[in-house]
């Protein structure tokens, strides 16, 4: 009898431990957390300031802000970290691309599993364009001067050349008919309708014979680039982009980056909308136009075209266009085009 007592009493003992354990693990719950704000935003980093005010009953290993550039963003998305446990704190995020609206939740883990606050989003601020390293500005041989500016490691010319002779002094023929236009195998350049005001606004259009000839377009230490050093501006504005694309799904983020914020009226604007234009890059391209093979003058506040000094085939060359509804694409087109021309320092 009292072995049955004692069986008894310890199956009553397992049965309150079983029940006590499963009354602990019904107590626990995911953290309660907060996002409060965000601060410090820059060109490329922000800060964001969270709460845990409850831990859910079990140690909160891990804390901070996760962050996107989609809508309800995870841990499975990009996170900084920021310690542990409950309280107040802030998550550093570094690394944006600047003049991007991205979205963030701060979050916090514990045993039970991740808990997200509400989601609060901003817009990083536009990166301001810096000089070239030792060369503010360069002259070409005309006495026009062009601002130098720093994009990622390429310094560039700020607005296309204007210059009406190669660099050892030759002139560049110019004034050709629209027959002789398209049948020159040699350099020359054109104004947009022949008027000076547009070459004062956007520079002159040349033909590739003129950007490949061995005399040199640009000024002394700087040369037209090439389409390799296109990608790379390209790929430095969007790392996303297909810098190898030749499709009208190039890089809007590139194109908006290097594209002017100014429209029409405004001399030598875009006509609107000037889809995504930020200008963030310093470049401020402009749609000069082009004159095409044919000799006729086309696309100015529409399209702006600048050629690489690359050859595809003996009668095609790379070049890039820009249109007021967004993005950068890279074509080849014949040599007898005349585009604008931008400088990259040797």
């Amino acid at each position: 009898m009292k072995n049955f007592y004692k069986i008894a009493c310890f199956t009553v003992l397992i049965g309150l431990m079983a029940q006590t354990a499963l009354g602990q693990s019904q107590c626990l719950n995911a953290p309660t957390v907060t996002t409060d704000s965000v601060s410090g935003v820059s060109s490329s980093g922000a800060t964001v300031h969270g709460q845990v005010s409850s831990d859910g009953g079990t140690r909160v290993r891990e804390r901070g802000a996760c962050y996107g550039t989609s809508t309800g963003p995870t841990v499975g998305n990009s996170r900084a970290l920021s310690g542990f446990g409950t309280g107040s704190y802030s998550a550093a995020i570094s690394g944006l691309s600047h003049s991007t609206q991205y979205y963030t939740r701060a979050y916090a883990t514990n045993a039970v599993g991740t808990a997200y606050g509400n989601e609060v989003s901003f817009t990083t601020l536009v990166a301001i364009p810096q000089p070239c390293p030792g060369v503010s500005t360069v002259t070409d041989i005309d006495g026009n001067v062009y601002q130098g500016i720093q994009i990622g490691t390429q310094c560039w010319t700020q607005s296309n050349l204007k210059v009406s002779k190669y660099r050892n002094g030759d002139n560049i023929p110019t004034g050709l008919s629209n027959s002789a236009w398209q049948n020159t195998t040699s350099g020359a350049y054109a104004i947009y309708n022949n008027n000076p005001v547009n070459d004062g606004l956007y520079g002159k259009l040349y033909n590739h014979y003129a950007v490949t000839d061995s005399r040199g377009l640009c000024p002394t230490g700087w040369h037209v680039p090439s389409d390799g050093e296109w990608k790379v501006l390209t790929k430095y504005l969007d790392p996303t982009a297909d810098t190898n694309s030749t499709s009208f799904t190039a890089s809007t983020t590139a194109g908006g980056a290097l594209k002017s914020t100014a429209t029409q009226p405004t001399p030598g604007g875009w006509i609107s909308p000037n889809t995504g234009a930020t200008n963030s890059s310093g470049f401020t391209a402009l749609p000069g136009g082009q004159r095409n093979f044919l000799g006729g003058f086309s696309l100015m506040t529409e399209s702006g075209c600048w050629w690489s000094s690359s050859v595809s085939s003996g009668s095609l060359a790379w070049f890039r266009i820009l249109d007021y509804d967004g993005p950068i694409h890279r074509f080849t087109f014949n040599r007898t085009y005349g585009f604008s021309v931008r400088c990259c320092r040797d």
